[in-house]
């Protein structure tokens, strides 16, 4: 299977450079914050989505998501001038949904486990690209500009720490740091009632939980499994997973928030929980945190 390489990564740098920022490493207490929570759609999601509609260049696009995905998608269509139509799970947190409206796209609502089936008909029925959260070639190099990013600004880093979902943030972080480092530990972490990506690595090949398991985590951005793709790059290149708890979630939150001035969705803030539980290895650490669009009103509870 074809993987993604470093000349991939370094093309989609270039590629994306125009919509994104060069988030900084904020130190905390020990460790790095890589905040993608600062992105202009607040995740890194549009990392991979820019730099797969610009090297495509599509005419029209459709994609499901959890939310930071399709805001992603949505917004670069709109750069592109083209329509776009994104499918999401009920229960998808407002603010998400709202701003995948706000950027313009077509918002098309359906039961967990009809998104990606509801998304590829649409793709045949409207001839319009399918551009998916991760399992593709294009968004896992443009995640992997992270990692290009943290090997650049923290050249003595020893250990880079993901959520893992879907897997392209991870595999595309692991690809490029091991491609420059290989002896940096990269690990990912997922909540425990969402851990089909550990569940898959222990198993050698990728297994599938149902919604009705992963939907019980909070991290509503972690709720994906691993594709063949995605598999096939976390198996060559990731180190290992850990897994957090819903507690562990929601402290991670509040110390982001209280230390660091940080605000972060609950998958965003795994990797956080992982080192405050003590599941991480010493030596100079960056915490990637993924996102920064939490629902209001559970933010408040959580803080």
């Amino acid at each position: 299977m074809e993987l993604v390489t470093i000349d991939d990564i370094h093309a989609a740098a270039d590629r994306i450079k125009p919509v994104t920022l060069r988030t900084p490493l904020v130190p905390v207490e020990g460790a790095w914050i890589k905040p993608e929570s600062l992105q202009r759609v607040g995740s890194f999601k549009i990392r991979g989505a820019y730099n797969a509609v610009a090297s495509l260049r599509p005419s029209g696009v459709v994609t499901h998501s959890s939310g930071n995905h399709g805001q992603a998608i949505a917004y670069a269509a709109k750069q592109f001038g083209i329509p776009c139509v994104v499918v999401v799970p009920e229960g998808t947190p407002a603010v998400k949904a709202d701003a995948i409206r706000r950027h313009g796209a077509e918002l098309v609502t359906v039961p967990p486990p009809q998104r990606i089936s509801a998304a590829m008909a649409l793709a045949g029925e409207r001839g319009l690209t399918m551009i998916p959260p991760y399992d593709h070639l294009a968004i896992i190099a443009g995640q992997g500009t992270i990692g290009l990013e943290i090997v650049e600004d923290l050249p003595d880093v020893e250990v880079v720490v993901t959520p893992v979902s879907g897997g392209g943030l991870a595999s595309g972080i692991a690809s490029a740091v091991k491609a420059l480092r290989p002896s940096v530990t990269v690990l990912g972490v997922e909540p425990a009632l969402a851990a089909d990506a550990l569940e898959s690595l222990q198993a050698g090949h990728p297994v599938s939980w149902d919604t009705s398991r992963t939907f019980r985590t909070i991290a509503d951005g972690l709720r994906a499994d691993l594709s063949e793709l995605t598999f096939a790059h976390l198996r060559e290149h990731l180190d290992g997973i850990v897994t957090v708890t819903e507690d562990e979630i929601r402290s991670a939150m509040t110390h982001l928030a209280r230390t660091a001035r940080l605000v972060a969705e609950p998958s965003g803030a795994v990797t956080t929980a992982a080192m405050l539980a003590g599941h991480l290895p010493q030596g100079r650490t960056v915490l990637v945190l993924s996102g920064g669009n939490v629902d209001p009103d559970l933010y408040r509870q959580v803080i």
